[in-house]
């Protein structure tokens, strides 16, 4: 486990934010062997994942009767946190940035203008149960509503999955959609966490969209690498890295803190498997507002070979205002970040509208 240098961390609590500007990992980690990892010892340490608010604060040494107040213990979307990603926290800090990320608040029940159920129309580009198509040459799979983590500004929070998954029953029939139309270049596979799913189940997934001809490329999004490293498995990687087809996996990273050596092995893996590693990150208020934060976040992906995709302006799913950095701030960041880094580390600023038919660059604050 990594183990990080608590005066290299700094907090401001005059105004609820807290930001790393450095960050100490320790290199005497052991290299992951991914070839004496069980098969199904991920669902092992996915089953010991916290998912009371209160038993996370007392492993984090915070008082749970001074913060009770804050956190919204019964909620609808429950809290889901594996120990891995818990251990990388501060204790006794209630303003650890990946702890904002999971932990219920009483923020989230805020009624507030603009958020949403579905605030990227979801549901209205839905063409058969958990195929979505939104974007010319791309289809997008939700292939389950099961995740290593629930994360408190998702915005599939409030999605239907039960009614909206392509499961076994509707795979044919899935397949023939994608087989149908032949401008459909990519499958992108997304949830929930398609990783979540059995090597079995994407296996027959993956190798049936491969022998699609016209289709070049299957795009994993998923957050498993950074919450659930323990599910990148040598049979996993055995698959999926002899598919006769481009590989592309887009990652979810908004802090350098969770990216320890141990997550780091498990992406350089998966990169040695012929699989283009991008990273997506949200742009969260708390988490990473600041250029340091995202400075540091930047360079500790490349040196795991991850290249930047986007900076999310945040989705505004109904539970998640508390979240929101204006984009007048956000454009600062990126300019900021310009100035310090190679071309190559600047992630792409963007929003998806609801409608739109492609994520919407923002360079601009519109009038």
């Amino acid at each position: 486990m990594a183990q990080y240098d608590l005066n290299s961390l700094h907090l401001d609590k005059s105004n609820n934010l807290k930001t790393s500007v450095q960050a100490s990992f320790d290199k005497t980690i052991p290299i992951v062997d991914l070839s004496k990892m069980d098969h199904l010892e991920w669902k092992k340490v996915l089953s010991a994942a916290f998912k009371d608010p209160v038993k996370l604060l007392e492993y984090l040494e915070l008082d749970k009767e001074e913060y009770l107040n804050k956190v919204q213990v019964d909620s609808q979307f429950k809290m889901l946190v594996p120990l891995s990603y818990a251990a990388k926290m501060r204790k006794g800090d209630w303003y650890d940035p990946l702890l904002r990320q999971v932990l219920p608040v009483q923020d989230e029940v805020i009624e507030s203008s603009g958020f949403v159920s579905d605030p990227v129309g979801d549901l209205q580009s839905e063409i058969s149960p958990g195929v979505l198509h939104k974007y010319q040459g791309r289809i997008l799979l939700i292939t389950t509503g099961s995740c290593p983590v629930h994360c408190r500004y998702c915005f599939r929070r409030e999605f239907p999955y039960i009614d909206s998954i392509p499961d076994k029953k509707h795979w044919q029939q899935t397949l023939n959609k994608i087989q149908e139309d032949k401008s459909i270049k990519e499958v992108i596979l997304s949830g929930g966490d398609p990783l979540m799913l059995s090597d079995q189940r994407l296996e027959k997934m993956c190798t049936d969209i491969a022998l699609i001809s016209h289709v070049k490329t299957i795009r994993f999004h998923t957050r498993v690498p950074i919450f659930l490293p323990e599910r990148i498995t040598s049979e996993f990687l055995s698959w999926f890295g002899n598919l006769n087809i481009n590989k592309v996996m887009v990652i979810h990273s908004n802090h350098a803190n969770e990216l320890d050596e141990s997550v780091g092995e498990t992406l350089i893996a998966i990169k040695n498997n012929g699989v283009t590693l991008l990273n997506q990150a949200v742009l969260l208020k708390g988490v990473n507002d600041s250029v340091e934060t995202l400075e540091l976040l930047l360079q500790r992906l490349f040196s795991f070979q991850v290249l930047p995709y986007y900076l999310h302006q945040l989705d505004r799913v109904k539970g998640s205002a508390h979240f929101e950095v204006d984009k007048k701030k956000a454009l600062d960041l990126i300019e900021s970040l310009r100035n310090r880094l190679p071309g190559y580390l600047i992630p792409r600023l963007v929003e998806e509208v609801s409608g739109k038919r492609s994520k919407q660059t923002i360079v601009k604050i519109e009038k």
